[in-house]
């Protein structure tokens, strides 16, 4: 099933580049996470993630547990 995004409020993430550069806007909704292409608004291919995911996600980032 793919998460539902139709409620999300998106926002452009604190660490996007403003010079035209590589910028994402994250959206938040009340079962599900998104990201999409800054630049491309509406029009943009969303990658979707249930909100345990994202939680996930940002919990590996956030103890470095991601190899870069």
């Amino acid at each position: 099933m793919t998460p539902n995004l139709t409620e999300a409020r998106w926002r452009k993430s604190t660490r996007s580049s403003g010079n035209g550069g590589a910028c994402v806007e994250v959206g938040i909704a009340p079962s599900a996470a998104g990201v999409r292409d800054t630049k491309l608004g509406d029009d943009s291919p969303t990658l979707a993630f249930t909100r345990s995911r994202w939680g996930s996600f940002l919990d590996a980032i956030k103890s470095d547990r991601l190899d870069g």
